[in-house]
């Protein structure tokens, strides 16, 4: 191996900022979780996954269900009478990496979807007095992944690397 003792001051000076780019990239991870937000509330106003697949529509007996208990009824796909979902995205930067998702209880049911009944039953009395059980969920839910990175998401974030690299650089 060669080694070389770089004594100008111009790449020195450049090769410090490169370091201190790269030792905490907490606002490059920052930006990307930004952006993944605004791409992943794309994907809700497009009704679509990351790589462009159309949504299951709600079934005929979901949208009954919300007018049975009087709930707003919204057609499209993820959007519940809360709207939660759609708009209660967020991240959390590390200087490392970037995580963004929900944490509303049934975000992982809406990104991957579950069978009737996966997660047992539940019974009571009704308002009535009447006793029941019901499947929890009452019917399948079709996976409707909201959440990865899609082409497009892929090339943004190159870019806004780059971008960070070349500031970084002084470029």
């Amino acid at each position: 191996m060669i080694k070389a003792d770089v004594q100008a001051n111009e790449v020195k000076a450049a090769l410090a900022r490169v370091a201190g780019a790269v030792s905490d990239m907490r606002p490059l991870m920052q930006e990307l979780g930004e952006i993944m937000i605004e791409r992943t509330k794309g994907n809700f106003k497009a009704g679509q996954s990351p790589d462009g697949q159309t949504w299951a529509a709600k079934t005929p007996a979901t949208l009954e269900a919300y007018r049975a208990r009087k709930d707003p009824v919204d057609p499209r796909p993820l959007f519940g009478p809360s709207k939660q979902l759609s708009t209660q995205i967020f991240y959390e930067a590390e200087p490392g990496e970037v995580r963004w998702g929900s944490n509303l209880i049934y975000a992982a049911v809406m990104q991957f979807g579950a069978a009737k009944g996966s997660f047992g039953t539940k019974s009571g009395t009704d308002k009535r007095g009447r006793k029941f059980s019901a499947a929890l969920p009452w019917g399948d839910i079709p996976a409707r992944p909201y959440l990865g990175v899609g082409t497009e998401d892929s090339r943004i974030l190159i870019e806004a690397i780059e971008e960070y690299l070349s500031e970084a650089l002084g470029d």
